[in-house]
């Protein structure tokens, strides 16, 4: 028999994309980005959320994207999606902010990830380099985010040092949101 662990840390990290407008995103799609990435966090959250109350407290982050508050052109349910993670970070982090609960979220702008390289791989044949050089320099920074530098700020919001940081949404986006066009 095991014993119950206290859960001190869930990070909620999964998602799907999907490229369309509502009126290219069939049903099925819509659907599908809504069970992943909107009913997944929620899973993950109502599993958890109970020991963390039993056990004085805890952390929750999740990922959203800079497209759940930014207007993306063909990310529809995406977008969808991603916003209602990010909504569902401020419910949590007011509703549980009395059982010492914190509840924070990254929405990451682009980050050069093999998502990103099997992406131009099946879309752009033999235009990779291109088309990845071209979505870099859309950033104003000039360049995609790195995973490390996600996993850095995942540390951060996670640790002791964060403590005074509750229902926060943290664009990690090389300046996208303020800063482009």
């Amino acid at each position: 028999m095991f014993a119950k662990e206290r859960v001190h840390i869930l990070v909620n990290n999964a998602g799907i994309s999907h490229i369309g407008t509502v009126e290219t995103t069939s049903e099925e799609d819509f659907d599908r980005l809504f069970r992943v990435n909107v009913k997944g966090i929620y899973n993950g959250i109502h599993e958890c959320v109970g020991h963390m109350k039993t056990n004085g407290g805890g952390v929750i982050l999740n990922m959203a994207s800079i497209a759940g508050s930014a207007a993306l052109a063909d990310r529809f349910a995406y977008s969808m999606s991603k916003g209602a993670v990010i909504a569902m970070t401020y419910s949590v982090a007011k509703d549980y902010i009395q059982q010492n609960i914190r509840c924070n979220c990254i929405s990451p702008a682009r980050v050069h990830t093999p998502f990103v390289d099997d992406y131009l791989r099946k879309n752009y044949p033999g235009r990779e380099k291109e088309m990845f050089e071209k979505l870099a320099k859309s950033q104003p920074l000039g360049r995609m985010g790195e995973p490390a530098e996600v996993a850095s700020l995942a540390l951060f919001l996670c640790s002791d040092e964060a403590s005074f940081i509750t229902g926060v949404d943290y664009p990690l986006d090389g300046g996208f949101f303020n800063l482009r066009g």
